[in-house]
């Protein structure tokens, strides 16, 4: 319990204005390629749900707790993931996890998941327990009180994290820093959700790349190949390390007994790149934000840190003391939740709320929308960590809170997220402190992640007098 919580400060964490009145679809088309969230109508906040009408199909936001439920739980093999979204990805992802569906998917799933399971976050929690330890040795020579760009910093703790527990190499090693570079320019290339993922367009409606995103696809996919191939190789010769990698290659199909080929593990890895680095950076660096935007709250969570870590050495079971991070973290995806739609489609006809929704109609549930309902959350714009200790909270916490969705298609990495991101915000706010730079206050906008239009600009001082307390 969070007794003596801090009251609520008037300013309120950022929210894009939402459109204005109705828009022609080509209008929606520009908003949508300049953001998604404000593209999107106000009423969507208290709405149950919302239907999109086009010249060529339909497509129906559902917010209703109980939609939610049948589309991601009760049902979710007849609301498969959107044909639209995986072309867009493809070029990098190619048939990953993250955008197959049926048969390919339930077999991809039965091969990753026993690397996630049981105690193996214990077996690579030492992994994140380094970038951690990085992250704030990295920071120290930023900490002078000047302005940074937080994100930065957090996209290269978050894809250190993935090297260390997946291949046993920090970001900075030769092969791995050459894919984070190019990972960044890929970035920049082309957002990676497309329009069509959300704008119901025909199925024949040409999906266009740029050549740079065909480029730094091929040269990240040529990058993890190489990864992989010298892994399969120490596999094969006895003396591959006991990471993520090596469970998820040596783990057989318990149905047919075959292992990932090359070419399968290549796109597995592809995806932890982009869901398990782009997800984890971008909730790490809105929650940096928060704690800046309610100093409070900060300290809290920094005396909670000094009192959890030993002093040389932090144990897997610290990870239980960290209640406040925990709360700040998991309220941090509430207001910005790293994916912020979740596109499917209808597989048969369904009727929804009286309405009549056609086979191939896009349905899409709003983890953004959702975790800002009005109908829902009290309070939902305010930040409140200790609102999950409430009734509201807690109700809402069942119905109406999926940052990693929910149901056979949640993610499988979420512990694994939760570990991660509580970890590295203890450590980083137990090391320094993180203010606001007036009139720099980020704004949100979303592609396939919610990060910030011009970055997120923080003041880091050190919190601690010696160096070797602040790199523990």
């Amino acid at each position: 319990m969070f007794d003596e919580s801090p009251k609520v400060p008037k300013k309120l964490p950022p929210k894009p204005l939402s459109r204005q009145g109705r828009v022609s679809i080509w209008t929606y088309f520009r908003l949508f390629k300049k953001d998604i969230l404000s593209a999107q109508p106000a009423h969507l906040y208290r709405a149950w749900m919302a239907e999109m009408r086009t010249p060529f199909f339909r497509s129906y936001l559902c917010n209703d707790p109980d939609l939610v439920d049948l589309i991601l739980k009760q049902r979710p093999h007849d609301f498969p993931k959107s044909d639209r979204m995986r072309v867009g990805l493809k070029p990098l992802l190619g048939e990953s996890i993250f955008i197959s569906n049926g048969d390919l998917w339930a077999r991809q799933r039965r091969i990753i998941d026993p690397a996630f399971e049981g105690g193996r976050l214990r077996s690579i929690f030492p992994a994140m327990w380094d970038s951690g330890t990085a992250a704030v040795a990295r920071l120290h020579s930023l900490a002078d009180g000047h302005p940074v760009e937080i994100e930065a910093e957090t996209s290269h703790v978050a894809m250190d994290v993935i090297f260390r527990t997946l291949f046993s190499v920090p970001v900075e090693s030769d092969i791995a820093s050459a894919a984070f570079a190019c990972f960044r320019e890929h970035q920049k290339a082309q957002p990676v959700a497309n329009i069509t993922a959300v704008l119901p367009l025909p199925k024949w409606f040409p999906k266009f790349h740029s050549r740079k995103t065909l480029e730094t696809a091929r040269t990240i996919r040529n990058l993890i190949g190489q990864l992989t191939d010298a892994r399969a190789k120490a596999i094969a010769e006895g003396t591959a390390p006991q990471d993520l990698a090596t469970k998820i290659m040596t783990t057989p199909d318990p149905e047919t007994g075959k292992l990932f080929e090359r070419d399968e593990m290549v796109d597995q890895v592809a995806i932890f790149f982009l869901a398990g680095h782009e997800t984890s950076a971008a909730v790490l660096a809105w929650a940096l934000y928060l704690l800046a935007l309610y100093p409070k709250w900060q300290d809290k969570l920094a005396q909670e840190a000094q009192a959890a870590f030993e002093p040389d050495k932090i144990y897997f079971s610290t990870l239980s003391k960290l209640r406040l991070s925990r709360a700040v973290f998991r309220e941090t995806m509430r207001l910005y939740p790293p994916v912020p739609m979740f596109v499917r489609e209808a597989a048969c006809p369904e009727r929804f709320r009286d309405r009549d929704v056609k086979k191939d109609s896009q349905v899409i549930v709003s983890p953004w929308h959702l975790h800002r309902h009005e109908r829902l959350w009290e309070r939902p714009d305010e930040f409140d960590p200790a609102r999950f200790e409430t009734p509201n909270g807690k109700a809402c916490l069942r119905s109406a809170y999926i940052p990693f969705s929910a149901g056979a298609r949640v993610c499988p990495g979420s512990a694994f997220a939760m570990a991660e991101g509580v970890l590295l915000l203890s450590m980083l706010v137990r090391a320094y402190r993180f203010e606001r730079v007036e009139g720099r206050d980020p704004m949100p906008v979303a592609h396939l992640t919610v990060r910030a239009r011009d970055g997120i600009h923080l003041r880091i001082t050190p919190r601690v007098p010696s160096d070797k307390d602040a790199v523990l």
